[in-house]
């Protein structure tokens, strides 16, 4: 048979255009595949050349006093910004051991409620002096070392009796009241926590009253707290420059509520001289600050389970592109145990995990952030 001319060469000439194609495609996948992430763009330097954001505008009506920056950012000077690379952006400086989220925070747990702020009772001591007086409320007997103020009688003054909640018009036979302060290290390093109460009396006492000896408190009893414990923040923030500073109440400081027990050099467990729902707390909030997911938790049996792989541990890699973020795993469970005066809390490590991290190095970081 007869072929027209030039029919062969167009028939090679196609051929030889698709293999051409087809190898440069492969060859782009081959080199795609090799490459991985360096397709991406590096966006790590950004984190230098940043330029600085507008600071929020708070209406003038606002009390600036009560706001503040959530996570506190060190400043970097100039000189040190020229020497960050890419690769060598430090990690930001954790700051945790030495700031709350607010210097001046009312917390509540199975019915108590304390001021807890980010200062140490012996500079905490002549201020909360200085309120009482301020407020009309004359002190009439005090302990430093026990962290007790008491108040004289409130029914004969004006103002203390609104401080109090009495009726403007004193009678005769009306129920006499005083009020209490009790100031103790907080479980934090370098925290106080405050409570108050009012407490009624047939007449002006001439001792000191046990703390212990008084009842579970009352919602209403709750909400007195609450009042005088915002109003009393509120002047302490006011009173920050103050450098009054008591020995007395620095003999407050006793030993640690929470310590980390070793052996062989290794955190065994965390003995919390607490009780178990005041515990409970703060292991709970432990885990949220240090950013250790929890997969589930039981507080009646005692046990956080957790997920302390580290963060190459839980990057599922370059096929993340295609797929949603893995979602937590149970590596590790957080054990907390009743004995006679305190909460132990130790740490196990799921069996057949892939886990890197020890559960001494569980304990060791929960308690970074515990104490």
């Amino acid at each position: 048979m007869q072929v027209p001319e030039r029919t062969g060469s167009t028939l090679m000439s196609k051929k030889s255009s698709l293999i051409t194609r087809t190898a440069a495609v492969s060859g782009f996948l081959l080199l795609t595949s090799v490459a991985g992430c360096s397709l991406v763009e590096d966006r790590s330097e950004r984190y230098v050349n940043a330029p600085e954001g507008q600071p929020l505008e708070l209406p003038e009506s606002a009390d600036k006093s009560r706001f503040s920056q959530t996570m506190p950012i060190r400043d970097v000077k100039p000189a040190d910004a020229s020497r960050m690379y890419p690769s060598d952006i430090p990690r930001p400086p954790d700051m945790t051991s030495d700031i709350l989220d607010e210097n001046y925070a009312i917390e509540e747990l199975d019915g108590r409620v304390w001021l807890l702020v980010n200062d140490v009772p012996g500079r905490l001591w002549p201020a909360v002096n200085s309120y009482l007086s301020d407020r009309g409320l004359g002190v009439s007997f005090d302990s430093p070392q026990l962290g007790l103020l008491q108040t004289e009688l409130v029914n004969f003054s004006k103002r203390a009796r609104q401080l109090a909640e009495l009726p403007d018009n004193p009678s005769a036979g009306e129920q006499k009241v005083l009020v209490q302060v009790r100031m103790a290290p907080g479980v934090r390093r370098k925290t106080t926590e405050i409570q108050v109460r009012r407490v009624n009396v047939e007449d002006q006492p001439d001792e000191l009253i046990p703390w212990s000896t008084i009842a579970e408190p009352t919602e209403e009893a709750l909400a007195f707290q609450k009042r005088l414990l915002e109003d009393m923040g509120d002047f302490l923030r006011a009173q920050e420059e103050t450098k009054a500073f008591s020995r007395a109440a620095s003999g407050m400081v006793s030993d640690p509520l929470v310590r980390l027990i070793s052996e062989n050099d290794e955190a065994v467990a965390i003995r919390m001289e607490l009780d178990y729902g005041r515990s409970w707390a703060e292991v709970n909030r432990a885990l949220g600050d240090s950013g250790i997911p929890v997969v589930d938790l039981n507080r009646s049996e005692g046990w956080f389970q957790v997920d302390f792989r580290t963060e190459d541990e839980r990057d599922p890699g370059w096929f993340s592109w295609f797929s949603s973020e893995s979602s937590p795993e149970h590596t590790h469970t957080v054990m907390l145990r009743q004995e006679a005066d305190a909460v132990v809390i130790s740490a196990q490590q799921l069996p057949g995990t892939e886990a890197s991290r020890s559960p001494a190095e569980l304990l060791e970081q929960l308690f970074d952030y515990l104490y």
